[in-house]
């Protein structure tokens, strides 16, 4: 029989599938729905919980037949690789996994456990998943938190799948320790325009300027280098928006308006 496919929103897949405990009649109705409903929606595997069956039960289409796999585990697997995959319950939008492509699996059938090794990255991805569907795993949830988020977002909207392959902007960037650096060095600058309030020296006085001088053209320095970082990190995180441009010109212009007054006020205080 035809069965209803679950699709993304339909929460009812987030389960874990109970284990296959007998081979009897009720088991070879569920084969043949999964087969049919996979025939009737040309799919080269489907598994029991995607049509409302919470069982560790799929099926895979092996040359042109379809072959169920109970309680299917992996036992050992290696040399990983990217698999770009499409699942009918996420509409079938392309999604980039990390996988792997030699597989040694176990499943059981009527007459005891089967054990198979697959070296084929179709073959291995499809089976490894059609086991993340018996485990609660869906292909979303095989991405890293910032790429869910832009999938599931994608999904919701019904707009383009964003290109995952991408690499995602990073929660805390490399071009923020320029600014980091920066601030600190200003603010040993400001410090230092209070010295003349207390009985200090004018050597002191001479040295806190120099460091000033010094402070300032280490300030520029570092300012030029995180604009040219930040261009580099707009280029390679192409969906960061902490990355475009306006912000990098709005983070140089405050930092070099500081740098500016700090820099008159020392001249008029220390020099």
């Amino acid at each position: 029989m035809i069965k209803e496919l679950k699709r993304y929103p339909d929460a009812s897949v987030n389960v874990n599938a109970g284990p296959i405990r007998g081979f009897g009649e009720k088991y070879q109705e569920l084969v043949q729905d999964l087969i049919d409903t996979a025939t009737y929606h040309k799919l080269n595997a489907l598994s029991a919980i995607q049509i409302g069956e919470a069982y560790q039960l799929f099926i895979i289409k092996e040359k042109d037949e379809y072959k169920p796999y109970a309680n299917a585990r992996i036992i050992r697997q290696s040399k990983p690789f990217k698999s770009t995959e499409e699942c009918i319950y996420f509409f079938n939008k392309p999604i980039t996994v990390d996988r792997y492509q030699e597989l040694s699996i176990v499943h059981d059938t009527k007459d005891g456990s089967v054990t198979k090794t697959i070296n084929n990255k179709e073959e291995a991805s499809t089976f490894a998943r059609m086991v993340d569907w018996t485990f609660n795993t869906s292909l979303v949830d095989r991405l890293k938190p910032a790429d869910k988020n832009l999938v599931i977002k994608a999904l919701a909207s019904g707009g383009h799948m964003p290109n995952i392959n991408d690499e995602i902007c990073p929660t805390n960037s490399k071009k923020d320790y320029f600014i980091s650096v920066a601030d600190k060095l200003m603010f040993f600058m400001a410090i230092s325009l209070f010295l003349p309030l207390f009985n200090i020296s004018k050597d002191t006085l001479s040295s806190w300027y120099s460091y000033d001088k010094f402070a300032i053209s280490a300030v520029i320095a570092l300012i030029i280098g995180f604009f040219f970082y930040a261009q580099y990190e707009a280029k390679k995180y192409k969906q960061c928006t902490s990355c475009q441009i306006g912000n990098q010109i709005g983070i140089i212009i405050i930092r070099s308006a500081i740098l500016f007054i700090l820099g008159i006020l020392s001249y008029f205080i220390l020099n």
